[in-house]
This record gives structure tokens, C-alpha cells and sequence, in this order.
């Protein structure tokens, strides 16, 4: 009996650690085939650096590349002392923005949340690699299940977000050099959110937005918003909607009355940036590295300090430039900011 237990017991074994190679062997591949956003889209990897953060922010933005291109943490703390975080992604939806939202505020109690509503306009899923760049990065929660199932497109399946692997398999052939190198960690991208650019590239025409047929936003957009907005009341978080100053795509009148009544209703804050451009003092020759698509650093940094008067006087937020560990945590990030703002620039004075 001992012997037949014996061997029993060392086939149970054998298979289980078999099991275990196999696991780890799959967990090897499906990190090593998933996108790594090392490369020209570096976008994709900013939704995952927010788990590393000591999350006590007092503003959270959530939001598609109007936030995350246009709006800078760092000078929000160097000249208000808010500690701010964005939570931004490409084309982000809102429903994705909800559940962003959603999640963040299983981890901290921000005193303002800011949405911008560009992603309005979208009522249905748009395309599979935005979402990726959005919900590939989200810790496992109720909340990406959510954004997973709100986003998926007709052809997409639900299995293929739990493992990766059944996506991705077809990248073998296009492996690169940064599928190695950051197999096991990626380099860090943004600066609380924020992706700088130091390019200028001025705006000399805006293309006229076409004529819609219907300019109501859709009922499936319009839903999350009124989630968005029952989720910040219940969890005691002011949520303030912005348009940022971006020339195009087009923020039509008729789109921004919606809105406006829509914050009326609400009682909600609600401020267009395209109507502050001058207060703000953008110049569209020198404050955008696309031409007025985006802003650069420097078109940036206006818009923040503009903004962040605005969260004190109007939000009533306090600055925290007195609280040591935050102020020395600040104290890295500035300077890690301020290196890569030299790096950059030199790269534009070599072109």
C-alpha cells in the first residue's frame, strides 16, 4: 500500500508541476506577444502606471488625449500646491471614462474629478485598438469587466481580454526589440498622467467640420453621463466638465449647448476653454505641436496655471506644498519632469 501511495504521490507531483510550467510557459508568451507601448504609441502604457501611485489625489481627470496632452500636474503642485492625477487614454469613451472613474474611487476620494466631453459625440464602441489602449492596462475589477463589456466591438470576445494570448498570437512575426527588452516592465511615460511634447508645429488653416445631419448626442452616451454624475454624488467627489481648446476635430455650438443645459440641470460646473483662449494667453503659432490638434508643453502649462486658479477660487481646493512626504514625493517627480523637458527639447533643436 505505501508503495502504490508512493507513486501515487509522485504522480500527482510530476503533473502538478508540469501544470505550473505550463501556467508560467502561457504567462511568459502573453506577456512577451502583448503590445508593449514603448515604441511611437506610447499612449497605451498610461492607464496602468496609476496603480503605482500613493493615491491621494485632490483632482482626478479622466479622459481621451484632450487631458492627457493638455493638461500638466506638475505645474498644477509647483504653482498651487494641488497633487493631481489623469487618468487619460486615446479615444477614450465615455463609458470607459466611467468605469474609470468607477475604479479610481475604490482606491481614493479625490475632491474633484474632471471630465472632458469630446467623447460625447460617441454613442456606440468605435474600434478595437482604442480600447485596448484603454482597458488592456486596467487592473482585473468589477469596473473592467464593465468597460470591457460597454466597449466591446461585434467582432471582439470577451475571453480574449481575460487572456491576451488569444489576441495577440498572431504578433509572433512581428516581434520587435522593445518585446524583449521590456518583457518584464515598461519604462515609465507619463508625468502623472501627462505625456509631454515639445514640438511646434502652428496651426495655418482649421478644417471646417462637416454638416451633421442630427447634432443630439446619443442616449448610450448621455446614460453614462448621468452614472457619471449619480457615482461623484454619491461618493461626495465635484465633477466639473471642461471642452479643452483644442481647434479640431469640431466642438460644434450645437454640441455645446447640450452640454451647458445638461450642467445647468446638474448643477454642475462646466467651462469651455475655447472661449478663454485670449485670457488664457495661447498663441495657436507656438502653443501646439500639431497644429492645433494638441498642445504642446508650453500651450500646456497656461492652460494648467489658467486651470488651476480656477480649482482654487472656484473648487475651493488647498494647497499642499507644506505636507513633507508629499511635497518630497513632488520633490522626484519635478525632477524626473524637468529632465525629460531638457531631453526633448534638445531633440527638437537637432531636427
Amino acid at each position: 500500500m505505501k508503495e502504490k501511495k508512493n507513486v501515487r504521490g509522485k504522480i500527482f507531483a510530476t503533473v502538478a508541476i508540469g501544470l505550473v510550467l505550463i501556467i508560467v510557459i502561457l504567462g511568459l508568451l502573453q506577456r512577451l506577444v502583448m503590445p508593449k507601448y514603448m515604441g511611437e504609441v506610447k499612449e497605451g502604457a498610461l492607464i496602468g502606471e496609476y496603480y503605482d501611485e500613493n493615491k491621494d489625489f485632490d483632482v482626478v481627470f479622466i479622459g481621451d488625449c484632450e487631458v492627457y496632452e493638455n493638461f500638466v500636474p506638475a505645474v498644477l503642485w509647483e504653482n498651487y500646491g494641488i497633487n493631481s492625477y489623469i487618468r487619460g487614454s486615446a479615444q477614450q469613451l465615455i463609458w470607459q471614462s466611467y468605469y474609470l472613474a468607477e475604479e479610481t474611487l475604490t482606491y481614493e476620494t479625490p475632491d474633484v474629478i474632471v471630465f472632458n466631453v469630446l467623447a460625447l459625440q460617441y454613442n456606440e464602441p468605435q474600434k478595437e485598438a482604442y480600447n485596448r489602449m484603454t482597458i488592456d492596462g486596467m487592473r482585473w475589477s468589477p469596473s473592467k469587466v464593465g468597460s470591457i463589456q460597454a466597449s466591446m466591438m461585434e467582432d471582439e470576445n470577451f475571453i480574449e481580454y481575460v487572456f491576451p494570448l488569444l489576441r495577440y498570437h498572431d504578433r509572433w512575426s512581428a516581434l520587435e526589440k522593445e518585446d524583449f527588452t521590456y518583457l518584464f516592465g515598461a519604462e515609465k511615460v507619463g508625468h502623472n498622467g501627462y505625456y509631454m511634447q515639445v514640438g511646434i508645429e502652428p496651426v495655418e488653416y482649421i478644417p471646417e467640420g462637416r454638416r451633421l445631419g442630427d447634432y443630439s448626442f446619443g442616449d448610450n452616451a448621455w446614460s453614462y453621463m448621468d452614472k457619471m454624475v449619480a457615482l461623484c454624488e454619491e461618493k461626495g467627489v465635484e465633477l466639473v466638465l471642461i471642452k479643452a481648446p483644442s481647434l479640431y476635430p469640431e466642438w460644434y455650438d450645437e454640441w455645446d449647448v447640450q452640454v451647458e443645459e445638461y450642467a445647468a440641470e446638474h448643477n454642475l460646473k462646466y467651462i469651455n476653454f475655447l472661449e478663454c483662449t485670449e485670457e488664457i494667453g495661447l498663441d495657436y503659432s507656438t502653443d501646439t505641436y500639431d497644429a492645433g490638434l494638441h498642445l504642446n508643453l508650453y500651450g500646456a502649462v497656461k492652460l494648467t496655471d489658467y486651470f488651476g486658479e480656477y480649482l482654487v477660487t472656484e473648487c475651493g481646493l488647498e494647497d499642499r506644498r507644506r505636507e513633507e512626504a508629499l511635497a518630497a514625493e513632488w520633490e522626484v517627480k519635478l525632477e524626473r519632469f524637468y529632465e525629460q523637458k531638457e531631453e526633448l527639447e534638445a531633440l527638437e533643436e537637432e531636427k
